[in-house]
């Protein structure tokens, strides 16, 4: 049996949760609601008139996909490769993402990634430059 590479596994629970995001932004788009406006009517103002909160959370969710699966002049940089990057920007995505109605579900996704990739980081894992590949084994030739 092989041994999980847990940032691949956090990699496709991310992926799922901006791919969720930006579609939640865009049903924010046409019924704009906050989740806790039961509590407070403060946080309104930032979903109507003006639609900040969704445009936030569409960019956050296409930057997180471009990430996630990097287009060609993002995977050859040191941010595609940094866990620390990565622990530091989904809790600001999943932020965003737990104040809209639409956005529960990828803030969860996002939770639940960001703990995967901090149980990765932990046992020493890197992210490779090239996504989805696997560690490369010394040859050795034994006589």
């Amino acid at each position: 049996m092989g041994k999980l590479i847990k940032n691949h596994w956090a990699r496709l629970i991310i992926m799922t949760a901006a791919a969720y995001q930006i579609g939640a932004s865009i049903e924010g788009f046409i019924w704009p609601k906050i989740f806790w406006d039961f509590l407070t009517k403060n946080l309104d103002g930032a979903v109507k008139p003006v639609p900040i909160l969704q445009i936030l959370n569409l960019l956050l969710g296409i930057v997180a996909l471009a990430l996630e699966y990097p287009i060609k002049w993002i995977k050859e940089t040191d941010l595609h490769r940094s866990f620390e990057f990565r622990l530091m920007f989904f809790p600001l995505s999943a932020t965003c993402a737990v104040l809209m109605y639409q956005g529960i579900n990828p803030a969860l996704y996002y939770l639940i990634g960001i703990g995967i990739y901090f149980w990765a980081y932990t046992e020493g894992e890197i992210i490779y430059h090239e996504p989805w590949s696997l560690p490369r084994r010394p040859r050795t030739m034994k006589v």
